[in-house]
């Protein structure tokens, strides 16, 4: 199958391409710069010049191709308002040309756009007043396409994507430990976070391109919910460090901004179950707690900047 993948030299995006490459398929990847490109070509992919706002580049990019996955986002999170629209245009553009085709589009998302307190399932309706709610745009734009001939289905990614040289959220909060000297949690810890290694996501998305059905909403999750005081514990006994109880108002002052200390008391426990059965995924890979204590994330190489 041709691919046409947007994202692939992002921190999961490697993986992907890779991924797809070692299962025969003919990659191309988005590049919007030089060293984008090399990335692209040292994992065996070809190279489509362009960006997210580069529309008539998108569209050309999916014509060429038998199916597309769009895993790209950004944009000033100030302004969450453009960042939508620049998903959402993009999704439009890319889909366009799949219209009729019965081809696949696959678009990411992450699991933070559920209800938050309970486990969730892939049936469960987003929270539109959620703190991932600027991500659902993107998601009805890809599944409106079901009804017009694409095979369109969304990745719904953990917002722990661990394994190895991860900048997300978790090696935020090894930074923070380094700079406060304790490692923390909010309130008792117990708010869950969902995970995935990367080479598993990484076969996810592979098996929906090759096989999700029209509509189709898929978990990006091997752990359904990890507890926070468990991965602060992890952290503090690899960095020999206390762990710290912080209250909400402490942990706006304690971490980099009031987003991600809402978010480090998120508690957002997802089930992947109908995802593994639809598409026979079983992953297989460490879990987070392992990668914290056997990974790189406390040595130079895999360390945060």
């Amino acid at each position: 199958m041709r691919i046409f993948v947007t994202g692939g030299t992002g921190q999961t995006g490697p993986a992907v391409v890779a991924e797809l490459v070692a299962a025969g398929h003919d990659v191309t990847g988005l590049a919007r710069s030089d060293a984008g490109a090399a990335t692209l070509e040292a994992l065996g992919a070809a190279v489509h010049r362009g960006s997210l706002d580069d529309h008539d580049s998108l569209r050309r990019g999916a014509e060429a191709a038998d199916g597309v996955l769009h895993m790209a986002y950004g944009g000033d999170f100030s302004d969450l308002d453009d960042m939508k629209r620049r998903d959402r245009t993009a999704i439009e553009a890319l889909g366009g040309p799949l219209e009729h085709t019965g081809k696949p589009l696959v678009v990411t998302s992450g699991t933070l756009v559920m209800p938050e307190g309970r486990e969730t399932t892939e049936r469960d309706a987003p929270d539109a007043s959620g703190i991932a709610a600027f991500r659902i745009a993107g998601e009805r734009a890809c599944l409106d396409f079901a009804d017009r001939g694409v095979r369109a289905s969304v990745v719904r990614l953990a917002p722990t994507v661990h394994g190895p040289r991860d900048h997300g959220f978790v090696p935020m909060l090894i930074a923070t430990a380094r700079a406060t000297g304790c490692s923390a949690y909010v309130g008792d810890g117990a708010n869950r976070w969902p995970a995935v290694h990367r080479r598993d996501a990484a076969v996810l998305f592979r098996l929906a391109l090759e096989g999700a059905p029209a509509g189709s909403v898929l978990h990006g999750v091997a752990e359904t919910g990890v507890p926070l005081r468990h991965i602060a514990q992890a952290i503090a006994d690899e960095l020999a460090v206390p762990t710290r109880s912080l209250t909400p108002d402490q942990a706006s002052g304690h971490y980099a901004s009031p987003f991600m200390a809402r978010l480090y008391a998120h508690d957002s426990p997802v089930s992947s179950a109908r995802t593994q059965e639809l598409l026979r995924w079983t992953p297989t890979h460490p879990t987070l707690l392992d990668d914290l204590a056997h990974g790189d994330y406390f040595t130079p190489a895999g360390q945060a900047v």
